[in-house]
């Protein structure tokens, strides 16, 4: 069986860290700057760490470079470990992700990650959750500011992982935010927006997903219209082979 190609967002989607991102995010600011300047209020809803990078660098009067920018992910990766290995974490996974996740693999769903996260800080939550295994590749947040570039990212290193294509038709985001589900649009991918982050159903039904459920619990829902978009291009592909 077939069910394509399936790209998860972690925070918000799969796992809420109870704020040990933004908290490492601030820990960090003041490791490097001290109380040179006050952090600004920053969005982190669907955000790539790029972006937050530049915005924390902007606020501190700090020149943005390669230097300046890996110097901060290096402090954050520091303090993002303590949050995440402290006793007080109230970080879990979300509903019904696990149950998703495996009957997506026995479907034979192709499964990546396309997230703002850094690489390293998303193999440290994922580890942290037990979810790591389930992701052998990903697009990450290092690599563009702006979210809707890394679609295309991730797509790529599916091709190069698995030896073969995904066409947009065939592939899912699947995420909690706007940006997620722009995301999505920007590569001609179906979306489900999942509401267990900070925007509500109606919030993002707004944004024209393809799909707006609750929680990942919504397994049978998700599993079949993910199904059912496969059989439609494998359909489709039949018909071209039989017309051409």
């Amino acid at each position: 069986m077939h069910c394509g190609l399936v790209l998860f967002d972690i925070d918000g989607t799969l796992i809420d860290t109870g704020g040990a991102g933004l908290e490492a995010i601030r820990l960090a600011a003041h490791d490097l700057y001290g109380d040179r300047a006050a952090l600004p209020e920053l969005d982190v809803r669907g955000a790539t760490d790029a972006g937050l990078a530049r915005d924390v660098l902007t606020a501190f009067g700090s020149k943005i470079s390669p230097a300046t920018v890996g110097e901060l992910y290096e402090a954050y990766l520091v303090r993002l470990r303590e949050q995440l290995g402290a006793s007080s974490l109230e970080g879990k996974i979300l509903p019904g992700v696990c149950e998703l996740l495996d009957v997506l693999e026995e479907a034979g769903a192709v499964l990546g990650l396309l997230t703002g996260n850094i690489e390293a800080g998303a193999q440290l939550k994922l580890q942290r959750f037990g979810l790591d295994h389930y992701f052998a590749f990903g697009a990450f947040g290092h690599e563009h500011v702006e979210r809707d570039k890394l679609g295309p990212v991730a797509v790529a290193r599916a091709t190069e992982v698995h030896q073969r294509t995904f066409s947009p038709s065939e592939t899912v985001v699947v995420g909690d935010t706007p940006r997620d589900i722009s995301c999505g649009h920007a590569i001609g991918a179906r979306t489900i927006a999942v509401a267990t982050g900070s925007f509500s159903l109606e919030q993002l039904r707004s944004c024209d997903p393809t799909l707006a459920v609750r929680s990942l619990e919504e397994t049978g829902e998700i599993l079949g219209r993910i199904k059912g978009w496969s059989d439609k291009e494998i359909e489709r592909g039949a018909d071209h082979g039989h017309t051409a």
